[in-house]
């Protein structure tokens, strides 16, 4: 059965999702990033000239509809496949028939797999050769970051696209079609008030598919007529418990988490945490966060921000819940409290755009790898001053390309252990714009020194 005829039969007697499945680009609800005006996934399908594609997001965003409405709206034979349950013997029966119909008919066939992390990487090159000789145009869907999930070589010759989760009011519109349209509820439950579709757009956390199947059962339990705001909590009685008891929308909850955190307030950054154990939400998402936040917000403010973190992690999924939620909150209380610093943050990004302002700059020749006589010839790594041979364990030379020489991508603040780190590199960098000759001993004295408070000392020892 090929998407087609799958979709003909899931719009007679499928679920409401399946059944509400938008057939045209017109139809579609969000991902305006990529679908609006101008966007060039829109123009890659309107002008019918795609390439190989993976549709990255979380489930209900839309990837299998995007599909559909590709398989309508190209001139291209399409094909479904399931990594689920369809392997490598499947794969050659397809890619031979697309083949053919190139050969003897000069179409495209567009391949559509769907859960492609499903494929190790093995199973994966089964589609390079035939990605890469134009024998397909391979569409992926996956929930899981492609970077760690696809073939690298597979990646490179295809074009990610990010899905975001849906909002709420996008949600909320889509159900508003459910109720009228004839391939949903056809305007059996005229009246339904606007709370109980809001209640349901945001239980549904994103996942326009979610939102759809409450719908569906809350107009199972009603029969006929309006649907109430009561029906709709009964219908998603077990819903609203495991996400959010209170109604708030997942990104909220855990937003509001993270800015306590980073505001230096431990009493809201604990009720945040509690509104989120109570609601059901995995444990292990609240600490990869903090994970996340130690590094980002907490940087070398605090080194150990990032190792509790880490421990709370590691002692919630060793414990369990409800006892996890201890190591949770002895997390949640440090990283409040400790000081703040994104500089490590922020040098990285620094750094990343310098790169990809520059390209691939070379490398000094004093820090290339020599390992022919050859390279050595070519001074290869000859000028190297390797700084455990000084007394200071360091000695002023440059490490970054020749262009880029003085630099500064990593700016220590003044808070907390980074002082530290502030004063050494402040130091560092004086020491190394100054130096006209290389004399070894007292960097960590007067290092010491700056610490203290004393003048720094003048001695012959002393890096000039």
């Amino acid at each position: 059965m090929d998407l087609f005829e799958a979709s003909q039969e899931s719009r007679s007697f499928g679920p409401l999702a399946e059944r509400m499945r938008p057939r045209r680009l017109e139809e579609m609800v969000g991902q305006e990033h990529l679908l609006g005006p101008g966007k060039v996934l829109r123009y890659l399908i309107e002008t019918d000239q795609l390439t190989s594609l993976i549709f990255w997001g979380p489930p209900g965003t839309g990837k299998t509809t995007l599909a559909q409405v590709i398989a309508n709206s190209t001139q291209s034979r399409f094909e479904f496949f399931s990594a689920v349950l369809q392997g490598v013997k499947e794969v050659r029966e397809l890619i031979r028939q697309a083949r053919e119909e190139r050969a003897y008919h000069g179409r495209k066939t567009l391949l559509f797999v769907d859960e492609i992390h499903r494929f190790n990487k093995a199973q994966q090159d089964a589609f390079l050769p035939y990605v890469e000789r134009g024998d397909i145009i391979l569409i992926g869907a996956t929930t899981e970051n492609p970077s760690f999930e696809i073939n690298s070589a597979l990646l490179s010759r295809s074009r990610v696209f990010v899905l975001s989760p849906l909002e709420s009011p996008q949600i909320q519109a889509l159900l508003e079609r459910a109720l009228e349209d004839p391939r949903g509820l056809d305007h059996r439950h005229r009246g339904t008030p606007e709370t109980t579709l809001t209640f349901l757009a945001e239980q549904a956390h994103g996942d326009a598919r979610a939102g759809l199947n409450a719908l569906e059962l809350a107009a199972a339990l009603t029969g006929k007529g309006p649907i109430s705001l009561q029906t709709a909590r009964e219908a998603l009685q077990k819903k609203g418990l495991l996400y959010d008891k209170g109604g708030e929308e997942h990104y909220n909850v855990i937003s509001a988490f993270i800015k306590s955190l980073r505001g230096s307030d431990p009493d809201a950054a604990l009720y945040w945490l509690a509104r989120m154990i109570e609601a059901g939400e995995d444990p292990q998402f609240i600490a990869r966060r903090m994970v996340i936040f130690a590094a980002e917000d907490i940087g070398n403010a605090d080194p150990r921000g990032l190792q509790v973190a880490l421990a709370a992690q590691q002692a919630n999924h060793f414990v369990g819940m409800p006892e996890g939620r201890i190591p949770l909150a002895q997390a949640t209380t440090y990283l409040a409290c400790a000081p703040k610093s994104n500089a490590s943050y922020l040098g990285i990004d620094k750094a990343l755009a310098e790169v990809r302002r520059s390209g691939s700059l070379p490398v000094p020749l004093h820090l290339r790898n020599a390992p022919t006589e050859l390279m050595k010839e070519l001074n290869y790594g000859n000028d190297y001053r390797y700084p455990h041979n000084y007394e200071s364990g360091y000695t002023p030379q440059n490490y970054l390309p020749d262009s880029l020489k003085g630099r500064s991508y990593y700016q220590p603040t003044n808070r907390g252990f980074e002082k530290s780190l502030q004063e050494r590199m402040s130091l560092l960098r004086d020491r190394s714009r100054s130096a006209s000759s290389q004399k070894p001993q007292t960097l960590d004295q007067d290092f010491d020194n700056r610490q203290s408070g004393k003048p720094l000392e003048k001695s012959d020892n002393d890096l000039a």
